[in-house]
This record gives structure tokens, C-alpha cells and sequence, in this order.
């Protein structure tokens, strides 16, 4: 870490907003969202890394996955990166970075043997993905790994309901501040590692259930709809009041839904391999 920041792009939004709001229960949301994930794929990481001695996370969160990657590589540090600080009392091995990547990242090139980021589609607006993927893969060491993991804002095979909440949150929320509405991000990810420069780039699809229905990942994933649901209504409720009890009315009808049509959140895991 030091001073060798790359500048913003005048052009770029760098001071979009992160699309949940700051909430005492955003830390569970985001708890329950790394469970349900890594239950599903039995693992942190997909990435063939075997003993990284530098690990970064961009958008943290919590901080509960660099936390794990660090009890299982005690002898690494690990980086997590994020607008706000993550939960309190992490392992040894751990720091936290505040600072938004689309102002750049406060890292040497070359710095890291995997760069970890997911999840921030809700983030970073559509346009300035391809960038902010060279700036991720600017830190990485040669040979190391780059692995991304998005899931379009949208669950798959929603019923009515639902389709009328999403409609909201997209025109009135998503839309204005350029975030992705049309799943542009969820379908080109590999796509942007491979204009970075990497190889090896490998893709891998899985659908996350919603719903008791799903078992104990779609449990997880039902209270993550619903809380980021009411995150939503929150920031509406300033903007457009009437939408805000709208939405609030829809979340709980579009709960029994999630039942009904056995709604799935589609996952995209992406990595690649920065040449040597």
C-alpha cells in the first residue's frame, strides 16, 4: 500500500452511491448472502490459488469472507477494501482499507496473488465496470488470480408480484444513478477479465434458491430478498413516499411468491489468470 494512486476519471461517476443504504441490519444481510454462497459452492473461492501470501477483497462488506480466507491461510495477510469498515475484532492477518475503487485503488501494481470481488453490481454503474476490472487486474501479481462473482439485481422466474417490485426498483432506483437494469454485468464478466488481459478466464453458472422452499441456502437467501427489499423501500421514502409503502406492500406479498414460483437468484463466478 502507499501513495500511488491512480487519479479519477474526470468522466467517470465515482461518486455513485452504493445502492443499500448504511443499516445496523445490513451486516446480517450480508453475513447470511457469504453463507448461503459458499454453502452452495462448498468453498470461498474458485480460483486454483493454493498459498497466496497476499490476498485483496474489494468491496468487503463485512469482512466475514477475507476473515475466513485468513484462518485458512494463517501465514497471508489479507486486504479488505470498502467504503466503510467491516465487523469488529478480525484475525491477525487481516487489515481493512477504506476507499471507493472507483476512485482507484491505494495498492502498488502487482501487490496481490488473488483478487477477490463479488456483489457489486449494486455498486458500480454499468459503464464503469470495464475500468474498474483493469484496476483490479493493474494490482495483481503476475501469475496471480482475479475472481469476480454478480448475479443480475433480478431473481428468475419471479411472479407478478415481484415482476412490479423489480419494475420500481429499477425505473426509480437502479436507472438514475446508472447501475445495471439490464443484466449487461451478469452476462459479459468474463468478458471484461479477458479485456484486461487475463488467461485462463473460466466461467461457472449457479442458481441460488429463494424461498424455505430451497431448503437451507434458500432460507438464507429469503431473509438477504426481504432485508434488502425494506434497504430499498428506505431510500425511496425521501424520493417518492407513495412508491416507498408500495414497495413495502410488495415485499411482503412477494415473499409467498418466492414459495410459489420457486424464484432463483442467478450466480456468475468468473476468474483469470494474469500473465506471467
Amino acid at each position: 500500500m502507499d501513495n500511488h494512486r491512480p487519479r479519477p476519471d474526470p468522466g467517470s461517476p465515482s461518486g455513485a452511491a452504493y445502492l443499500f443504504p448504511r443499516h445496523p441490519d445490513e451486516v446480517n444481510r450480508l453475513d447470511l448472502q457469504h453463507f448461503a454462497l459458499r454453502e452452495a459452492l462448498g468453498r470461498n473461492f474458485l480460483a486454483p490459488v493454493e498459498a497466496p501470501g497476499r490476498v485483496l477483497d474489494v468491496g468487503t462488506g463485512t469482512g466475514q469472507w477475507g476473515f475466513e480466507v485468513c484462518y485458512r491461510f494463517p501465514a497471508a495477510l489479507v486486504v479488505g477494501f470498502d467504503l466503510v469498515r467491516g465487523k469488529p475484532r478480525p484475525p491477525r492477518g487481516y487489515r481493512h482499507v477504506r476507499g471507493n475503487l472507483l476512485q482507484g485503488l491505494p495498492f502498488r501494481d502487482e501487490s496481490f496473488d488473488l483478487v477477490h470481488q463479488r456483489f457489486l453490481t449494486a455498486g458500480i454503474p454499468v459503464a464503469a465496470w470495464p475500468r474498474a476490472v483493469r484496476e483490479l487486474v493493474r494490482v495483481t501479481h503476475p501469475g496471480g488470480w482475479v475472481e469476480l462473482t454478480e448475479s443480475p439485481l433480478k431473481g428468475r422466474r419471479l411472479g407478478p408480484v415481484g415482476e412490479r417490485l423489480a419494475d420500481i426498483v429499477f425505473r426509480q432506483v437502479l436507472a438514475p444513478i446508472g447501475l445495471d437494469t439490464e443484466g449487461v454485468v451478469f452476462r459479459s464478466l468474463d468478458g471484461y477479465l479477458r479485456q484486461a488481459g487475463l488467461e485462463e478466464v473460466t466461467r461457472r453458472e449457479v442458481e441460488l434458491p429463494i424461498g424455505q422452499w430451497g431448503g437451507r441456502v434458500g432460507a438464507f437467501m429469503a431473509t438477504d430478498f426481504r432485508a434488502a427489499g425494506l434497504r430499498i423501500a428506505e431510500s425511496l421514502q425521501t424520493r417518492a413516499p407513495y412508491l416507498a409503502e408500495e414497495a413495502k406492500e410488495l415485499l411482503s406479498l412477494a415473499m409467498d411468491e418466492l414459495e410459489r414460483h420457486r424464484t432463483v437468484a442467478s450466480i456468475v463466478i468468473t476468474y483469470g489468470r494474469k500473465p506471467t
